[in-house]
């Protein structure tokens, strides 16, 4: 699986404007709560140019709430965790991702089910799209693979091909390294980032 690849055909979920027809390596930096609010900054290497800011509810103000921004600034992704009763009995949590239009009205562009008890927390987190990818074979298009604490995971799609990876950076851990696959939508996969940083208590939690 490890020398799978995705067709170059831009798989857009955000916006076709993040698939690079080439692969692209980011650095991930997370920010100081105590200074910043928490969140991170994805550059681009060698560049060191800002292609996404992600906020949590250091920021924000509010817990199960995720912001992925571009570079100017610019809301792209909402994320949030559903809630309630039902949520709280339920071995998945789940989480919505939200993409803006031109004129700010949110749409559901992905779902992710998150694992709510220590026992099940090492099983693979999967992530639905809107429209699904997968054909309807299964609920899910796409899985984590991996741990994401120890920044070694994998991003596959429905067919066990590769979206993208996690690696560890040189010195720490609060820098880390995320390779996109050609054509892949790069601010989906960091709004799926951003989920495994709150469910994991990083820079985005409070």
């Amino acid at each position: 699986m490890a020398g799978s690849r995705l067709n170059a055909a831009p798989v857009a979920i955000v916006s076709k404007q993040y698939c690079s027809p080439e692969q692209v390596v980011l650095t991930v930096r997370q920010r100081p709560q105590t200074v910043t609010g928490g969140g991170f900054v994805v550059t681009e290497d060698p560049t060191q140019k800002v292609v996404f800011r992600v906020e949590g509810c250091g920021v924000l103000g509010s817990q199960g709430e995720l912001m992925v921004r571009d570079g100017d600034g610019a809301a792209l992704l909402l994320v949030r965790r559903k809630e309630g009763v039902v949520q709280a009995l339920s071995i998945n949590r789940k989480w919505k991702g939200y993409s803006f239009d031109y004129e700010g009205v949110k749409k559901v562009v992905f779902k992710l089910k998150e694992p709510n008890s220590c026992w099940a927390r090492n099983s693979a987190i999967r992530i639905s799209t809107e429209p699904r990818r997968s054909g309807g074979a299964g609920d899910w298009d796409f899985e984590v693979q991996g741990r994401f604490p120890d920044k070694c995971c994998t991003v596959v799609d429905h067919l066990g091909r590769i979206v993208a990876q996690v690696e560890k950076g040189m010195r720490s851990m609060d820098v880390y390294y995320v390779v996109v696959k050609p054509g892949v939508d790069q601010a989906f996969v960091f709004g799926v980032i951003a989920v495994l940083d709150n469910i994991y208590g990083e820079s985005t939690a409070c």
